[in-house]
C-alpha cells in the first residue's frame, strides 16, 4: 500500500497528494501519516513544492469532511430525532441524549472540530454529529481547515526535513494523535461521571 502511496504521489504530483488525502477522509486506507510525509520527501527531493504540498494535502482533507458534514446536514437532526423515537429504544438512546449532544456540540462544536483533526479515526468522524447538528457551516470549515492545515503542514515539513527517513514521522505523528484521542476520551469519560453523579 506505502509503494502504490509512493508511486501516487511522484506520478500524480500536486493533484494525486489532494485525491489521496480526499480518500483518507472518505475510506481511509491510508493514513495521512503516512501521505503527508511521503508528499514532503518527494518536495525534499525536488519533484513537488513544499508549499504545494501542504496546501493541496488540507484541501484534499477539508472535501472529504465536506462529504461526510454536508451529508450529515442534509439528513439532519430532525430525521435523526424521528427514527430515534421509532427504534431509539433499541439502542437505548431517546431524542432527549440528542437534544443534549446538539447542545454540547453547539457549545464546544468548534473545538471539538479543531481537535479532532489531530485524532486518529476522530478526524472523519467528527463531521458527521457537526452536520447533523448544522453547526454553521463557517464555523466548521473555519475551524476544520485551520486544524488540517496544522496537522498536514506538520506532517509534511517532518517528511521534507527528514527525507529518507520519513517513516520517522510515522513513528511520532500516530502516538501523538492517540495522545489526543485518550485525553478527549478521558475528558468525556469525567463528563459522563459528573453527569450521574447530579442524576443521582
Amino acid at each position: 500500500m506505502i509503494e502504490w502511496a509512493t508511486n501516487l504521489v511522484a506520478t500524480g504530483g500536486l493533484p494525486g497528494v489532494f485525491l489521496l488525502m480526499v480518500a483518507e477522509n472518505l475510506f481511509p486506507p491510508i493514513p495521512s501519516e503516512v501521505i503527508m510525509p511521503l508528499a514532503g520527501f518527494a518536495a525534499a527531493q525536488g519533484r513537488l513544492s513544499l508549499l504545494g504540498v501542504i496546501l493541496a494535502g488540507s484541501a484534499g482533507a477539508v472535501a472529504g469532511n465536506a462529504v461526510w458534514f454536508e451529508l450529515a446536514r442534509a439528513f439532519g437532526a430532525g430525521r435523526t430525532r424521528a427514527l430515534l423515537a421509532r427504534f431509539g429504544r433499541y439502542a437505548g438512546i431517546t431524542a432527549e441524549d440528542v437534544d443534549r449532544a446538539e447542545a454540547t456540540m453547539r457549545r464546544k462544536g468548534p473545538v471539538a472540530v479543531f481537535f479532532g483533526r489531530f485524532m486518529p479515526g476522530i478526524r472523519t468522524a467528527i463531521s458527521v454529529p457537526a452536520g447533523l447538528v448544522e453547526l454553521p457551516r463557517r464555523v466548521f470549515y473555519g475551524w476544520t481547515s485551520l486544524g488540517t492545515l496544522i496537522w498536514t503542514g506538520a506532517l509534511a515539513i517532518g517528511g521534507y526535513v527528514l527525507e529518507e527517513r520519513f517513516g520517522a514521522v510515522e513513528q511520532w505523528a500516530g502516538p501523538v494523535g492517540l495522545a489526543f484521542l485518550a485525553g478527549a476520551v478521558l475528558l468525556i469519560g469525567v463528563q459522563l461521571w459528573k453527569a450521574r453523579r447530579q442524576r443521582a
